[in-house]
């Protein structure tokens, strides 16, 4: 049930957007554990002209860039497992995009189990109540 929220410094084509859902879909449920037919990716195409790392445009640099966070349950993950996410992430990353700014980022956010869900029910309901 995790949702990805992704930005890439780059530009969009169709293909590019297939491969790196395909990517986060594979890398989110071998490492992190989470179930593929739970988890959405949402990407954002933003212009190199528009995306500025230390004052200069990633057109500028002539470098790719993304961000993205995943939320997951608090307490689901050991930080060995977010560590070598991250790692895995950032090479998947170069391997799509290409050269990429060191200034890219993942984001792995540990929410409340009370605090977080899809389809009405809380993730500390469905853990309380399963198969409801």
């Amino acid at each position: 049930m995790p949702i990805l929220n992704v930005k890439i410094g780059a530009p969009r084509t169709t293909e590019l957007s297939a491969r790196i859902n395909e990517m986060l879909l594979e890398l989110t449920s071998r490492v992190l554990g989470k179930r593929r037919d739970l988890t959405a990716v949402v990407i954002d195409y933003v212009d190199p002209h528009d995306w500025f790392v230390a004052g200069k445009s990633l057109a500028e640099h002539q470098l790719a860039s993304f961000y993205f966070d995943v939320k997951v349950v608090d307490e689901t993950n050991t930080k060995a497992e977010k560590a070598r996410y991250i790692a895995e992430a950032f090479e998947g990353f170069a391997a799509l995009l290409g050269p990429l700014h060191h200034e890219s980022y993942v984001h792995v956010e540990d929410v409340r189990a009370a605090a977080y869900g899809f389809g009405g029910k809380t993730q500390e309901f469905r853990h309380q109540h399963p198969g409801a």
